[in-house]
């Protein structure tokens, strides 16, 4: 299998309680799996780093390849892995992570045995010297992923984002994306990132990380984006959720705003996940950021229709260029 687009992430069993509809109980999730199906919108296969423990599911590893998911990048270890993540939707809008019992009491739903004695992840700051042991490391590259095309960083740790960024590059792949984690995106990290942004893509933070990384400093979101850009990064995306995006491009010193596609709203978990996704393989495919953040947005807009990474890979054959094509006609350029 040629390898032309790899993604780097988190692999989950996932609890998720949507806005509307069933509870997906102990089904794969996570960070990587959303953003590799936004990419798998529009490319033949796409490639998987990642670590699991040895008491993953082999089956959906099995089914991953099914869906033109490349797992040889996926490192098994030789021991069980707490990889639970619970979510659940309040309202629309609204997403916690803690206190599933209380949760499923509350809407009168039977509790999971598999979540028995889960814990939350802490949202506290990263460790610059110490990186999550889930996050996937650089001995867990294989030889044929290292000079591939382009690569996405999905949401990790800062000092993993440094290394496998740095490993990728100096190994010859030309285009490296990141979403940032949210253990570094506050004002401590700000000087962190002249070093993590040099000579990156594109940067792909949310609104909400974006605003707290300079909470203090500005309020200007395109100021922001120019700052972020000046350390080394090409481009920069900052996604607005419903919203959109807004885009900036160093070289041509250009910014657009993108609407949301109006798409039919179930479910926004792993949208932001899925736009980067498609964002990267639309870059790969047209070497235009504008275009890469239209193919993004598309991929996002199929996302929030159903529930679970692999919902949008349903869609009808030609939808996503129909999108495309239509979105295309709403960008303001500023």
């Amino acid at each position: 299998m040629d390898v032309s687009l790899v993604i780097a992430g988190q692999l989950r069993r996932q609890y998720l309680i949507p806005p509307s509809g069933k509870p997906l109980l102990d089904k794969p999730g996570g960070n990587l799996l959303y953003a590799a199906a936004g990419a798998r919108l529009w490319v033949d296969s796409v490639s998987l780093l990642a670590r699991v423990g040895e008491d993953y599911p082999a089956e959906w590893l099995r089914s991953f390849r099914q869906r033109g998911l490349d797992t040889r990048g996926v490192k098994i270890v030789p021991a069980p892995m707490d990889l639970r993540s619970f979510l659940v939707y309040t309202d629309e809008h609204t997403v916690q992570r803690s206190s599933p019992v209380a949760h499923f009491a509350r809407l009168g739903l039977p509790f999971p045995k598999g979540l028995l004695g889960y814990q939350p992840p802490s949202d506290g700051q990263d460790n610059r010297l110490r990186a999550q042991p889930d996050s996937p490391k650089l001995s867990d590259i294989p030889p044929e992923y290292r000079a591939v095309k382009g690569v996405h960083l999905a949401p990790l740790d800062l000092l993993t984002h440094s290394q496998l960024s740095t490993a990728f590059r100096l190994g010859g792949s030309s285009y490296v994306t990141i979403d940032p984690g949210p253990g570094y995106m506050n004002a401590n990290y700000l000087d962190d990132l002249r070093s993590l942004l040099q000579g990156i893509t594109a940067f792909l933070p949310s609104e909400e990380e974006i605003r707290s990384l300079f909470w203090g400093r500005t309020h200007d979101l395109w100021e922001m984006a120019e700052i972020l850009a000046s350390f080394g990064c090409d481009i920069v995306v900052i996604k607005r959720g419903a919203r959109g995006q807004l885009v900036y491009d160093r070289s041509s010193n250009r910014r657009w705003e993108i609407p949301g596609y109006p798409a039919n709203y179930v479910d926004p978990t792993g949208a932001g996940d899925a736009f980067c996704g498609g964002f990267l393989a639309g870059y790969l495919a047209t070497l235009d950021p504008l275009q890469a953040a239209l193919h993004g947005n598309i991929s996002a807009s199929f996302a929030i229709e159903g529930s679970g990474p692999f919902y949008l890979l349903d869609a009808m054959p030609g939808l996503a260029q129909a999108r495309l094509a239509s979105l295309a006609t709403l960008v303001r350029t500023l």
